[in-house]
């Protein structure tokens, strides 16, 4: 499973660094632009590295659930095009090879362009295309990106495939083989700067993933590899960085700055450990950070071994930002070091694509737009989910009710087939929608974004009832009398609405005047209360099977059945079977909130 360890080591013993030094050249006047005398006469050499992460398959400012160009409440654009203009801006102010560009992973999945040549028209085929993704950072000039964890949601062998179609590394240090544990992806690059004067500044690029991957994609790398923790491997990766002569160590990290983690303890390592690397392993001047789909533009953190601060910078999502490092840095005492580092975030709704970009893709494009705008079936009714969060709708009962379905029939005629069947549903958007008339793939894919996989694992009813009470921490305690707002009533201490789920198949109250922990009350099936022995089957995503959120008992839970098809692609299947949706078929209101006992809304 190992990337190519001789390849990686015969490069090692030339350079001395791990991969190709880059970047020498350059016209003097460009040089010119990154360098200045310091009061102490010190030649002094400024650069940029420009960063990007959470790219999702996003290349255009477009939006494929809505078929319209994207757009939100603070007016946001995404996509590589309009990162490219931003990029070409900043190289001819500080000079091209003044200038690195990074990115801190999940690129290859998020949108229906990414998921098409992933699945429909697959670049692993015998004449399969290069990844759009590819195309446009290696026509941008990208200089390494870190593996992010979706970047396995396809299997390893998208991944890899991916990865010969860049000209640039994937870094993954904390990426290895399960039975060897040497990389098997490239751990880190050094590229070479030179001042005007000529001499190199080595600037070290180190990629760190998420160790949730075990986790989230165990069914895609169980057994073949495994995802120690981020600070384990800094500590092992910077000093040898160091001991190579890199003048500056940045990190570009998958893993936000929180440290936290959504799977709760059953991996050893945090999930959002950037701040934590920052604090703890010496050697590192900056770091890029990425996973939380937060706008951090700069965060200090001091480390605690050196006093020194390491700069971390998070840039919006889906290529809505791009974050500058400007570092300088000093010939002193017969070498480089690290003057000051600062980062801010530029915005992408300030530019116009690069019809560069555009162009070189615009095929690509317009064939995803025709693939999702496919009518598959009608509904007899509108269905949207606006009010998912904090009422039972019927588009999260379609949701369960399909997945329900699934599992039944994939498990007749089993041992479990007489266990009644309860169906987990989150609300992943809440502008999502089908309409009523025409039902297209783009609908489908607005109400299930992500490609996840079902599965069916056994829970007991005092284990359903602990799933339903971790869920239900996503509401603010709101105390009886006087009227709810909607808009202030979710996501308590910051859980995101992907991370609550309902439950379609029993009936349930949630009260929110309760503290969390005590709020699930009445919870019957078939008219009468859940007995703490039952046994119930429960359809769910494999992010949540597999720890994802870390609710209880779930990815102990024995499984009994598992797809290998994303539930996004079971709705359409089931669309287009039944040829209509009927909501009074499988619409009903099985659980409420209330405030000691009286409905909410």
């Amino acid at each position: 499973m190992s990337f190519g360890r001789r390849k990686f080591l015969g490069s090692s013993v030339v350079t001395g660094a791990g991969v190709a030094l880059a970047g020498a050249g350059g016209a003097p006047a460009a040089e010119a632009a990154g360098v200045r005398r310091s009061g102490r006469g010190g030649e002094r050499y400024a650069f940029t590295v420009m960063g990007t992460t959470d790219l999702h398959g996003n290349v255009f400012n477009w939006d494929y659930a809505a078929d319209a160009e994207f757009d939100d409440a603070d007016h946001n654009d995404v996509g590589l095009a309009k990162i490219s203009t931003l990029v070409a801006r900043v190289r001819r102010e500080k000079g091209r090879h003044n200038t690195l560009l990074i990115d801190a992973g999940d690129t290859i999945q998020g949108t229906q362009l990414a998921y098409y040549y992933a699945r429909v028209d697959p670049i692993t085929g015998p004449n399969g295309p290069v990844h759009p993704m590819a195309r446009a950072m290696n026509a941008i000039g990208y200089d390494a990106a870190a593996l992010g964890n979706h970047e396995f949601n396809y299997g390893i062998p998208v991944l890899r495939k991916f990865e010969e179609s860049c000209d640039f590394p994937l870094l993954g240090a904390n990426a290895v083989d399960a039975k060897s544990l040497r990389p098997a992806f490239r751990p880190y690059v050094m590229k070479r700067l030179r001042s005007p004067r000529g001499r190199a500044v080595k600037v070290a690029v180190l990629g760190l993933t998420n160790p949730g991957i075990a986790l989230w994609d165990r069914a895609h790398v169980q057994g073949k590899l495994a995802f120690p923790g981020l600070v384990e491997q800094a500590a092992k990766w910077v000093p040898r960085l160091r001991s190579m002569g890199a003048d500056v160590v940045l990190v570009a990290a998958h893993s936000g700055m929180s440290g936290t983690s959504s799977y709760g303890d059953q991996l050893p390592y945090v999930e959002n450990a950037a701040a934590l690397v920052a604090e703890r392993v010496p050697g590192i001047d900056a770091i890029l950070v990425g996973h939380a789909h937060v706008e951090v533009p700069e965060r200090r953190v001091v480390n605690k071994a050196t006093g020194r601060e390491v700069v971390l910078s998070e840039p919006l999502k889906w290529g809505q930002r791009l974050t500058l490092f400007d570092v300088a840095v000093e010939w002193r005492r017969g070498r480089w070091e690290v003057d000051s580092v600062g980062s801010r975030v530029l915005n992408a709704n300030a530019v116009a694509e690069d019809s560069r970009i555009t162009e070189l893709l615009r095929a690509e494009h317009r064939k995803v737009v025709a693939y999702v705008n496919r009518v598959i079936g009608r509904s007899k009714a509108e269905m949207t989910a606006a009010e998912a969060p904090v009422k039972d709708t019927p588009i999260l009962d379609f949701l369960a009710c399909v997945q329900a379905e699934v599992v039944r029939k994939a498990l007749a005629g089993s041992a479990y087939a007489s266990l009644p069947v309860v169906s987990q549903a989150s609300c992943f958007s809440r502008t999502a929608r089908v309409p009523e008339g025409d039902v297209t793939i783009r609908s489908m894919a607005a109400l299930y974004p992500f490609d996840n996989t079902l599965e069916a694992r056994v829970l007991t009813g005092a284990q359903l009832r602990a799933y339903l009470e971790f869920s239900a921490r996503y509401y603010v305690r709101t105390a009886p009398g006087g009227p709810v707002d909607p808009s202030k009533v979710t996501n308590a201490d910051g859980v995101p609405d992907y991370n609550y789920d309902v439950v379609s198949g029993v009936s349930y109250e949630i009260d929110i005047a309760k503290p969390a922990g005590r709020r699930i009350g009445k919870l019957s099936v078939g008219g009468k209360p859940v007995d703490d022995a039952a046994e119930f089957v429960l359809a769910v995503n494999n992010y949540r099977a597999n720890g994802g959120g870390g609710f209880p008992h779930v990815a102990a839970a024995k499984q009994v059945w598992s797809a290998s098809e994303e539930i996004r692609n079971l709705l359409v299947g089931w669309v287009r079977e039944k040829g209509e949706i009927d909501p009074s078929v499988f619409a009903s209101v099985d659980w409420r909130l209330t405030r000691d006992g009286v409905p909410v809304f």
